[in-house]
């Protein structure tokens, strides 16, 4: 059975959702789940299958006080392991995603899908479905 580590940022509820809907897919795919906000998050290293999510902010960059930090830190761990991307946005087209997948693949971790999910603004039924199956392909990897 995998362990899976679903740690997230959420100013709006929209990226908690994500992360909920993300943490739901791998536990129906078999996977011990553990699901947390960045701020209870533990060390990364203790998991071999991780999903981050965090929402894009301000210039289409990741949350600067709490996730940047937690995930500068955690790159340094990421090296074989599995990983899955997912957050919200209002505006821009994706271009944080785009340089957190690249990070994260420069890291040394095997992208979930090859890139990171995205979903405008709250999640609907097609986005939250989506999003299951981004938890199920991750503990499945």
């Amino acid at each position: 059975m995998s362990k899976v580590l679903v740690v997230y940022w959420s100013g709006t509820g929209n990226t908690q959702a994500m992360a909920e809907a993300v943490a739901a897919g791998a536990k129906e795919a078999g996977a011990e789940v553990t699901l947390t906000d960045v701020s209870g998050a533990g060390a990364v290293a203790d998991y071999e299958y991780i999903a981050f999510g965090c929402p894009s902010m301000g210039d289409e960059v990741l949350e600067e006080s709490e996730m940047e930090p937690f995930f500068t830190e955690a790159e340094g761990k990421l090296s074989g392991k599995k990983v899955a991307l997912f957050g919200s946005y209002d505006w821009g087209d994706g271009q944080w995603m785009r340089d957190w997948t690249k990070r994260t693949s420069e890291a040394g971790a095997q992208i979930c899908g090859g890139e990171g999910l995205i979903v405008n603004n709250t999640p609907d039924d097609n986005g939250l479905a989506e999003c299951k199956k981004l938890g199920a392909a991750l503990a499945g990897m």
